[in-house]
């Protein structure tokens, strides 16, 4: 009898275990979900996107990635403690062309958060006027994030392998160039090649 109390008891604890040990969500969408590595002259980092959270500016990343539109762009803004910004500019800051009607319908409501280390799409001051050019993240930047009031700025993904090399860009010297006045690195920190993982 007490033999018998012990193996059920044994075999409760072991599905009990087993019920413990799910996979959780994150981790499933981490492994499922597209992710895009960089390599620039500075070094690699990877970005895991989100295509649950934003389908729309995902899809129209990866188009820009599969279409090699990235390669050869350069980070062209960089305000430390704020944004690395790239995706759009060659490193002579010739803007690359995108299509007209490329424009991407703004997601930001869709509860990702402007963190330090988080991806988002880049705009004019239209809301929906998104196109190739993407943020990193440097702080945590709740003030681009979407209000009551206002649209804010999409979040996509998030920087999940080399966030040292991010860093790294964000405390580039930077200067006036071309036509900008401020905020370009003085040294192109060029995009050099683009890997599609889980596409």
């Amino acid at each position: 009898m007490r033999l018998n109390i012990l193996l059920i008891w044994m075999g409760l604890a072991v599905s009990a275990a087993n019920a413990q040990e799910p996979t959780s969500l994150d981790e499933t969408n981490q492994s499922s979900e597209p992710q895009v590595r960089f390599v620039t002259n500075l070094g690699a980092f990877t970005i895991g996107l989100d295509r649950t959270r934003a389908p729309l500016t995902v899809e129209n990343f990866l188009n820009y990635a599969r279409n090699g539109h990235y390669q050869g762009t350069i980070f062209h803004r960089v305000i430390q403690g704020f944004v690395a910004q790239a995706g759009g500019f060659t490193p002579e800051l010739q803007e690359k062309p995108t299509p007209d009607d490329g424009t991407v319908i703004n997601e930001s409501g869709n509860g990702l958060s402007n963190l330090r280390g988080s991806i988002g799409l880049a705009r004019g001051n239209e809301p929906h006027a998104g196109k190739a050019q993407f943020y990193i993240n440097l702080s945590d930047n709740t003030d681009l994030n979407p209000r009551p009031t206002r649209w804010g700025y999409a979040v996509f993904g998030k920087i999940i392998e080399g966030m040292e090399i991010v860093d790294q860009i964000g405390h580039v010297p930077v200067g006036a160039s071309g036509q900008f006045d401020r905020d370009v690195p003085l040294q192109p920190i060029i995009i050099e090649t683009v890997e599609l993982i889980n596409d």
